[in-house]
């Protein structure tokens, strides 16, 4: 699969359920403790005003948890239908249409902070050193990136989902494989947590975040 299928796959399937799939987890932090602790801990980490990007965005649900937490945070995403509902549901905060594995809009160095929470998942393996290498290059020495995945070596096919004629494979990942990479694109991991899942929510592989700093 080249870039452009997996990238096109990725943003005809997201253009297709945005509005199911923002409904379905409108309140998907407000049931996840464990979840918005960890993303409080990463705000701390990187303080108070600091320059957030959420890269894979999606309706911009953790975008404006960020922003509340007093993070100068914007949003990306390559679904156009997803940031629709972002901007309207977040109308203070900038969001861009664009592919997390080329961050024209930032300068090297010019972020505190990434976050990909679980938009990397549609990322083949062979793509990821590319992907945290860009993630490398955006964040200033000092800056942390939050990465988080589902745990698992086998993907999850989503086909048809809410009746729309689409389909996508959901990746898994290993955290220890993960933490390699993220070593090898020269971060420094600092924070490792996997939950298991909340088989009420649906969930059926435990979670996992990785939190690494650009020395």
């Amino acid at each position: 699969m080249t870039d452009a299928d997996f990238l096109t796959a990725a943003r005809t399937f997201y253009d297709a359920v945005a509005d199911d799939y923002a409904d379905h987890f409108r309140d998907v932090l407000a049931a996840l403790p464990l979840d918005r602790a960890v993303l409080g801990a990463y705000a701390e980490l990187v303080g108070e005003g600091a320059k957030v990007a959420d890269v894979g965005c999606g309706p911009g649900r953790v975008t404006g948890f960020l922003a509340s937490l007093g993070l100068s945070v914007s949003g990306l995403d390559l679904s156009e239908s997803m940031l629709a509902i972002a901007r309207r549901e977040n109308p203070g905060i900038r969001f861009e249409q664009g592919s997390m594995l080329n961050l024209t809009g930032h300068p090297d160095g010019s972020l505190d902070g990434v976050v990909s929470y679980y938009s990397s998942i549609h990322t083949p393996v062979e793509e990821l050193p590319a992907l945290f290498a860009e993630f490398h290059r955006v964040l200033a020495p000092g800056g942390h990136l939050l990465l988080a995945f589902q745990v698992g070596d086998e993907p999850r096919r989503h086909d048809r989902p809410w009746g729309h004629p689409v389909a996508l494979d959901f990746l898994r990942r290993r955290p220890d494989r993960m933490a390699d990479l993220l070593t090898t694109a020269r971060f420094d991991v600092r924070v490792r947590t996997e939950r298991e899942p909340d088989q009420e929510r649906g969930e059926n592989v435990p979670q996992a975040c990785l939190i690494a700093r650009k020395p």
